[in-house]
């Protein structure tokens, strides 16, 4: 059973910035973050869950959603499990519940189909607002 753990979230003003962590754990002996895609989604109130970045097995390739293409960058540590999503410029579009989501030994993550990951976060609320 595999856990994820999103941190980093918070309020902040629009052009802001924040760093969300998701640290993954659980994975059976000699399994590490190398052989899991991990996708970042988010959900606003009252709306469907949109997926914002993903990363592949092998690091690459990645993908982004085009509202956060150029402001949003994913990247992970090997060494401490750990998938980070730098966003930067924030707007009030922003706004809503960050869920991390793991896939075993995906090639290529996708952003489509949230039904694609097995394992999920609790989330983590990011606030953008004046």
């Amino acid at each position: 059973q595999l856990q994820l753990v999103e941190s980093g979230g918070g309020l902040v003003q629009p052009g802001g910035s924040l760093r969300l962590s998701c640290v993954v754990s659980g994975a059976a002996s000699g399994a590490t973050l190398d052989t899991w895609a991990i996708a970042w989604f988010r959900q606003a109130p009252g709306q469907a869950r949109e997926g914002v970045s993903c990363i592949s097995t092998r690091g690459l390739p990645t993908d982004y959603a085009d509202s956060v293409k150029d402001r949003f960058t994913i990247s992970r540590d090997i060494v401490h499990n750990t998938v980070y999503l730098e966003m930067n410029n924030l707007k009030p579009d922003d706004t809503g519940v960050y869920s991390c989501a793991a896939v075993w030994t995906a090639v290529t993550c996708t952003l489509i189909a949230p039904t694609f990951y097995e394992y999920w976060g609790q989330g983590t609320q990011v606030s953008v607002s004046s």
